[in-house]
């Protein structure tokens, strides 16, 4: 049964409307600063980590790094130099226990305008609410059904929640394309020639403080990839336990069971509407 009802419908568009929420008034913004662009609001700080962060760089101070009673300013310079002084501050938040789940990847900060300002270890992204980019696939069939990946028990985040068929964060030298595919092939076993039949349909800004940790400011990606009815997904990396293969009105209803990551929860919330939509202008014709 892929059945939809009104009161589910509903629920799924009122939680796309509040993917994007505002940092908690008490967290202390970070800008970065140059004497030509003046300040842009780039990062948001858990005041929990304030009193920490206050006391190691009273003892040894960072170059381009000043923290104030009303924010944290990071001074801009090369990227390179950035990066370098960014580093030394996440390593000193990491050694305080600020930073679970490092990773030894790069993420890169990039404006609007598609220029990079500086590169930093992925788990320090949320310490400091650094905004980050991610791909999330829906893997779906002509039948009517999803598939949707478990995540392992052991990732740092969000571990045994359901997630999308594949989904990753975009590394520093990766375009959304490039990485949409390569966790495709390791999260879900995808080969490229199937990979590469991925529509991109669109985008969400994702943006929530999480308790105890930091802030996750995301840019997500979204693609579908229709698969052949007797495609079975396989994981390679070890990052997903599990695949299950349902319709689209359980889908829905473990979203709103509260079963998805965040993130996989909007983007599949997403996918149901739009293919309710199309399902609906394609009866009317």
């Amino acid at each position: 049964m892929n059945t939809l009802n009104t009161s589910t419908l509903a629920a799924l568009e009122e939680m796309l409307q509040n993917t994007a929420r505002s940092a908690p008034p008490d967290y202390l913004p970070i800008y970065f600063f140059s004497a030509s662009n003046g300040q842009q609001n780039i990062g948001h700080l858990n005041p929990e980590f304030i009193p920490y962060l206050q006391e190691s760089l009273s003892k040894e101070s960072i170059v381009g790094i000043h923290l104030g009673h009303d924010a944290l300013k990071i001074t801009a310079g090369r990227p390179h130099d950035v990066s370098n002084n960014l580093s030394k501050l996440a390593d000193r938040m990491r050694l305080g226990g600020f930073i679970p789940g490092w990773r030894n990847e790069q993420f890169a900060w990039v404006d609007q305008n598609g220029h990079e300002y500086f590169r930093l270890e992925r788990a320090a992204f949320r310490t400091f609410g650094f905004r980050s980019m991610a791909t999330h696939i829906n893997g779906y069939t002509k039948a009517g059904n999803l598939w949707l990946g478990r995540r392992s028990e052991t990732k740092t985040t969000d571990p045994g929640r359901l997630d999308n068929l594949a989904a990753g964060g975009i590394g520093a030298d990766e375009t959304p394309w490039v990485n949409a595919r390569r966790e495709l092939w390791e999260e879900a076993g995808v080969p490229a020639h199937l990979a590469t039949q991925i529509e991109p349909v669109g985008r969400i800004h994702m943006r929530r403080p999480i308790a105890g940790r930091g802030f996750h400011d995301e840019q997500l990606f979204i693609y579908d990839l229709e698969l052949a009815e007797n495609f079975i997904p396989t994981n390679h990396d070890g990052e997903v336990s599990g695949f299950i293969e349902i319709p689209f009105s359980e889908a829905a209803a473990r979203i709103l069971a509260d079963e998805f990551t965040s993130d996989a929860a909007f983007v599949t919330a997403d996918f149901i509407l739009r293919n309710h939509k199309r399902t609906q202008e394609l009866a009317f014709k």
